[in-house]
């Protein structure tokens, strides 16, 4: 950067940067304090993406942040710098405008566990969180569900209520209170930023007690009382939470910007579903996503004029529309466009149609050749929707009588349109087992017997305990690897299986239509016996009462041919002849009912599509499907309670964690209103699948940077968590709490806070200096309250031998330590030596980076 236009210095190694604005200028705020935003300020942040597989494609992301409190000047100041670094920024970038309490699913993706509204201003950028800082007193209102915000608010009883977290910091003791309505997904993410806190701002010198049950925590409730006071009248409920619904985002109208004369003119020129050939690159486009996002796509040979004002003239839109000021707004360069613009259309090409080349066919190819390293490659397997090559054992049922049949093997593939079938695949993955379920559903199936389908489905998944990943296809959508299971040879026949197995009697004469060049791309599709059926671009058959035609469309090539050869004994026994386009047999046409017009243009390659993948957290708001997105995702973004959405767009996958399974009934039907609201205007035949916690298949896995199997394995649950695993389970009478400038006098005796609360409150007046002292364990602890968590333990007044902590299994440990922090209770110099940082260092760092450095050293 040019540190002459007073720019800040980008480092390189960093995908985070995060800048205050004091005295309109830029001032870099410390890494450590990243998530902490002042109200009364303006930020500038710059994500630039490090990971190769990166949501956001190969841009960079350049935010300003507006506090809520922010005065006019500041956001000037904040919107005039992000217009200086995007010029001076080499490569695309996206832009985009953020409000407090309003933020982007891209931009609270950043911030794990969550972001955290100071109140106030700050006198200088650079003490945004001073660590081992005990004189503290404040409350935090703490709620969202993948994305967790921390609001300031009053200390006082009137800022709660019954449905969020909240956690009362008084220092060296952090009390995090559930209100009864809490699901266990939120106490779950509270804890994780309470914890979060207690690293950064204390260096992991804290103690944190949970607060699930006021009668069980009766010691915490005791200093929330001494310092809040007696809690008067009952809680009332949460404010009711605007939630966006999918019908609005699907809400999406485009409009031409342009200046004519003196006079800007916005024009509305399409609705739901656009497609992308109306954008052109010498204009500037808005797009209005259901008034809840404004989108400004600038072509790029717009001028430079206009780009300058694609902020002021999105403001200028959401004024006259009515809108809240807080609407969020994302300006798009032509070439640079994020993931969730590019899903708002239709279909996208990288192309555009400019200096396009033809196919894509060279990328299939050599993706037909890797075939063999499906296991060793998921990224691949996801790429081709293929877990193998379709060489396990394979099982069928068909749906009769709302029963599961088997079918012979010898009729494996041979289905018909008005019927269902099961079809479950067995597999080796990394040496383990996995299974694959298919639910086959004809054109002509009836809703009984869909329902049956996925009654029977339910049973088998239970049969083989919850182990079986579940793909909803639709006839004619069938996925890569479920016609790799029948080798290509993939029969669809018209009509259904009756009772007892019995098939309705089949026409003398029938056609059908042969689509595929190899074993995985191949079906084979009855069609209305008559001429306007055929196209040039493929191979058909042509069965009669005597004999049966194999017909090439001019456009067919020869591994087309090849492989339906191979089918022919499938369908027939009958002579076969074989037939070109325009040497027909009178009695070929006469089969058909004479002559008729039908395709005879040669088939364009189909065009590879440029979309991403995205994960959504799935939720349900009165009864509305609300989806969250998560930028930038990993596998730490899932857990236990969550369900998610991973749109791959060729399919979509819901994944289930192991606390959600109540939801596993709905997730099917939530996966179709997506397809049925999206923007884009998706098929509904999309193929499904649901998969289930620890039973993930490599076409799912391989959309994740990295993939640990055992992850599972070594994590906690809330419950665990609350349960004391993180530690010993002190009696609060025996630990002094430095709570600063705090003075029981405040509050006369009527409050019933016990001895016990009262030992715990006696501050000391030396702030940072002092550590936490803690007593002598009593012996029945097993008695103690439950409900308090601390996050050191009895040992904390020494140090224990590395050897004692070291690649040791928990039951394993000394008494009294936990588990989960044994690096904590290394000497300072052990410490230093093994993990070549001091401690404050390594808490002050991102929880996932911490926990990685913990696996690679023996400490997780």
């Amino acid at each position: 950067m040019d540190i002459n236009k007073g720019l800040p210095v980008i480092e390189s190694h960093r995908d985070l940067h995060i800048w205050i604005i004091e005295n309109l200028k830029m001032v870099p705020v410390p890494e450590r304090a990243y998530g902490n935003f002042f109200e009364e300020h303006c930020y500038v942040i710059l994500h630039v993406a490090q990971s190769p597989k990166a949501t956001q494609g190969a841009s960079s992301d350049l935010h300003y942040w507006v506090g809520a409190a922010a005065g006019a000047e500041a956001q000037g100041a904040a919107e005039a710098s992000v217009q200086s670094l995007q010029e001076e920024l080499r490569g695309p970038t996206v832009q985009h405008r953020e409000a407090q309490g309003h933020e982007s699913d891209c931009f609270r993706s950043y911030f794990r566990p969550g972001l955290i509204y100071r109140k106030g201003g700050l006198a200088s950028g650079l003490k945004h969180v001073e660590t081992d800082m005990y004189n503290i007193q404040r409350l935090l209102h703490i709620k969202g569900r993948k994305h967790v915000s921390a609001t300031e608010v009053k200390l006082s009883w009137d800022s709660f209520n019954k449905d969020d977290i909240f956690l009362l910091d008084l220092g060296k003791v952090m009390i995090q209170w559930n209100g009864p309505k809490s699901s266990i997904s939120e106490k779950h993410r509270g804890l994780a930023l309470t914890c979060s806190l207690r690293d950064r701002e204390r260096g992991g010198r804290a103690q944190i007690g949970i607060v699930d049950d006021e009668v069980k925590a009766a010691d915490l409730m005791h200093i929330m009382e001494a310092v809040l006071g007696c809690r008067v009248g009952s809680l009332r409920a949460a404010m009711p939470s605007k939630s966006v619904t999918l019908m609005q985002k699907a809400n999406v109208r485009l409009y031409h910007v342009y200046v004519k004369g003196k006079d800007l003119v916005i024009q509305e020129l399409a609705t739901r579903p656009l497609t992308q050939d109306l954008l052109q690159e010498e204009d500037c486009y808005i797009l209005d996503q259901g008034g809840f996002k404004i989108y400004v796509w600038q072509g790029c040979m717009s001028s430079l004029q206009e780009k300058k004002a694609a902020f002021s003239r999105a403001v200028g839109f959401i004024q006259a529309k009515g809108y809240p000021t807080y609407t969020n707004v994302e300006v798009v360069n032509d070439g640079s466009e994020s993931a969730a613009f590019k899903q708002l259309f239709r279909a996208w090409s990288k192309e555009r149609g400019r200096n396009k080349k033809p196919g894509g066919m060279g990328k299939l190819i050599q993706v037909k050749l890797d075939v063999d390293k499906l296991h060793i490659q998921p990224e691949l397997a996801a790429q081709l929707r293929m877990v193998d090559d379709g060489s396990g054992k394979v099982e069928v049922w068909c749906i009769q009588d709302l029963c599961r049949q088997p079918v012979d093997s010898k009729h494996h593939g041979q289905l018909c349109s008005g019927n269902c079938y099961l079809v479950l695949y067995k597999y080796q993955n990394l040496g383990h087992v996995q299974y694959i379920l298919y639910l086959w559903q004809g054109h002509q199936a009836t809703e009984d017997e869909i329902k049956a389908l996925n009654c029977n489905a339910e049973e088998l998944d239970l049969m083989y305990h919850g182990a079986l990943v579940q793909e909803h296809v639709t006839m004619g959508n069938e996925p890569p690897h479920f016609l790799a299971i029948f080798q290509g040879q993939l029969v669809v026949c018209q009509g259904s299986t009756g009772h007892s197995g019995k098939e309705q009697p089949a026409p003398a004469t029938r056609l059908f239509h042969m689509q595929g060049t190899d074993s995985h791309n191949t079906r084979t599709m009855e069609v209305p016996a008559r001429a306007s059926s055929l196209s040039s671009s493929d191979v058909f058959l042509l069965v009669t009462a005597g004999i049966c035609y194999l017909w090439f469309g001019k456009g067919c090539n020869g591994d087309q041919r090849e492989m339906a050869r191979m089918v022919v004994p499938v369908i027939s026994r009958k002579n076969k002849e074989t037939v070109l386009e325009g040497q027909e047999p009178p009695h070929f046409w006469e089969a058909l009912g004479g002559r008729a017009p039908y395709p005879s243009n040669k088939r364009l390659p189909e065009e590879v599509l440029s979309f991403q993948p995205r994960l959504f957290e799935c939720s349900s708001h009165m009864g509305c499907l609300v989806l969250t997105e998560v930028v930038f995702f990993g596998q730490e973004d899932l857990d236990k309670y969550d369900i998610m959405l991973l749109d791959a767009w060729q399919e979509i996958f819901l994944w289930l964690g192991e606390a959600a399974s109540k939801w596993k009934k709905e997730v099917v039907a939530w996966g179709r209103e997506y397809l049925k609201t999206h923007p884009a205007g998706r098929s509904p035949a999309t193929p499904i699948v649901l998969v289930k916690q620890g039973h993930e298949p490599p076409t799912f896995t391989g959309w994740f940077f990295t993939w640990d199997p055992y992850k599972w394995t070594n994590s906690q649950s809330y419950e665990e968590v609350a349960e004391g695993s993180l530690g010993a389970v002190p009696v609060i009478s025996e630990i002094t709490a430095d709570v600063n400038n705090f003075r029981l006098s405040r509050w006369p005796g009527a409050c019933r806070a016990g001895p016990s609360a009262l030992q715990a409150l006696k501050g000391s007046q030396d702030s940072s200096e002092n550590k936490l002292e803690v007593g002598p364990k009593a012996s029945g602890s097993s008695s103690r309250p439950s409900s308090y968590v601390s996050s050191t333990s009895s040992m904390i007044n020494g140090s224990l031998p590395r050897e004692q902590l070291m690649h040791q299994a928990a039951e394993d440990l000394p008494e009294g330590v936990d588990p989960t922090r044994k690096e904590f209770y290394l000497s300072d110099s052990d410490f230093q030596d093994i993990f070549g940082k001091s401690k404050e260092e390594f808490y002050s760092m991102a929880t996932w980076k911490q926990q990685q450095e913990k696996k690679q050293l023996g400490f997780f």
